[in-house]
């Protein structure tokens, strides 16, 4: 099963008088399981079709299907149902609430979804030691370095065990040494649970961790 197909997608922002075309007729799928690498220059677009996908934003025209369903038919409130409960963001910038704790920011998911973080235990621990943050758990974001803030995230986006994990420049806050460790992470998570990863960045090295590349150019796939 196709974990992601994207058909004959456009995205256009109006400005002034003008009309920019941003994701020109963009077409691919995604198999599950499968760790893609969205790669292209600043301005290439890459970013806008994260979001799109991830329903953050809706296309000027296409379809998106996610795991069979397709999320441009979706009522706002069954659409956030549906990406609290098959998605997870990773954002370049953390995203962190700074006066929570780090397994307070993690299960600040599970909180907004209404469920029970006492059902949750057994995976917090699990996924506090696949982060490396076990001993970290009670420190607050400001306790804590740029790494070690991306692994609060990455932690906080995979606790509801999501089928798939956007991840945007998840490394562009980051010295390079720091960079490959959050790199190996997002492979090890992608090998180890199975998830889907699609992975945004400008970043030759960081898209060979993934194990396809789809690179953007002028906001068109490049051949």
């Amino acid at each position: 099963m196709w974990a992601i197909e994207v058909e004959h997608l456009n995205k256009n922002y109006p400005m002034g008088e003008c009309v920019i075309p941003v994701l020109k007729d963009i077409d691919f799928k995604i198999k599950e399981k499968e760790f893609v690498s969205i790669m292209g220059p600043s301005g290439s677009g890459k970013s806008t079709l994260l979001y799109l996908m991830g329903g953050l934003e809706k296309p000027t025209s296409g379809q998106i299907s996610i795991n069979g369903s397709d999320i441009l038919k979706f009522s706002d409130e069954e659409e956030c149902k549906f990406r609290r409960s098959t998605i997870g963001f990773v954002f370049q910038s953390y995203n962190l609430i700074p006066n929570l704790t780090v397994v307070e920011n993690i299960v600040l998911p599970l909180q907004l979804d209404q469920k029970k973080t006492s059902d949750y235990a057994k995976r917090l621990d699990e996924i506090l030691d696949i982060v490396g943050l076990s001993e970290h758990k009670n420190h607050t974001p400001k306790e804590l370095s740029g790494g070690q803030q991306q692994r609060v995230a990455i932690a906080r986006a995979i606790i509801t065990n999501p089928k798939i994990l956007f991840a945007d420049e998840p490394i562009g806050n980051l010295d390079s040494k720091t960079g490959i460790t959050i790199l190996e992470l997002l492979h090890r998570i992608n090998q180890d649970m199975g998830m889907t990863i699609v992975m945004v960045t400008h970043s030759k090295e960081s898209a060979e961790y993934g194990n396809r590349v789809i690179e953007l150019k002028d906001g068109e796939v490049v051949i």
